[in-house]
């Protein structure tokens, strides 16, 4: 393997966080409803969910299903993820609009930033590596990464919506090494999603790390962080 160039990042789930997470408000506002979910019914549907947004044949459908409705798309999603925790379809049908309004407008704090991820940002910023964000958003959003005060580290922060490629498309990670400007053996991406960050990596050959602090992921076949204080082992 060549020297590592160029260190890129995931976006959501991975530098940027809410507390508590979507997967906990969700689940338990779920069980508030009377609703017997047990922690296996929660790995499963939060693996669902990770499979669901790495570009699935599922989001495609839904897209295409509700083009110029986002409020119908978000609102099919709530219904297919109530059926990932086991709630019968029939079921989830009747309730997704009360639990969509709920988490449409329940007060969740900020996004925010590790502080170990800070710490590898300025080790790796100082000696010298490439930094790029790429994510599955479909806009750009190089505002929010000002309000997370992550703006200064980046030479650059890609959106897939921007080529409408989506991980793990190959396309995508072929403009992440565009922008970066290193070779995939030159370059490491974490993420937080095995489905859509570490397949599309390899499809390519770029070097996959599988940030995953909860252990929802086992038995992988990539690098695994459970803080990012564990990453620069991994450089040597």
């Amino acid at each position: 393997m060549k020297k590592i160039k160029a260190v890129l990042f995931d976006l959501d789930g991975t530098l940027s966080h809410h507390s508590p997470s979507g997967a906990d408000v969700f689940a338990n506002y779920v069980r508030s409803l009377g609703f017997k979910i047990s922690d296996e019914d929660k790995i499963r549907s939060e693996h669902w969910t990770h499979f669901y947004f790495a570009h699935s044949l599922e989001i495609q459908k839904d897209e295409k299903n509700s083009v110029g409705d986002e409020r119908a798309f978000w609102l099919n999603f709530v219904k297919r993820r109530l059926v990932s925790l086991g709630i019968p379809s029939a079921t989830a049908l009747q309730i997704a609009p009360k639990v969509a309004a709920y988490m449409d407008e329940i007060h969740r704090a900020d996004a925010f930033v590790p502080d170990d991820a800070f710490l590898l940002l300025d080790a790796l910023k100082t000696a010298g590596y490439i930094l790029g964000i790429a994510s599955n958003r479909g806009q750009p959003y190089w505002d929010n990464l000002k309000e997370l005060k992550l703006h200064e580290y980046f030479s650059f922060a890609f959106a897939g919506g921007e080529i409408n490629s989506f991980k793990p498309d190959r396309a995508f990670f072929e403009r992440m090494l565009e922008l970066a400007g290193s070779a995939p053996a030159e370059t490491i991406y974490i993420g937080d999603n095995y489905f859509g960050d570490v397949v599309g990596a390899q499809r390519v050959g770029i070097t996959p790390v599988l940030y995953d602090p909860t252990s929802l992921f086992q038995d992988v076949d990539c690098a695994v962080i459970k803080s990012f204080s564990e990453f620069p082992s991994l450089l040597k």
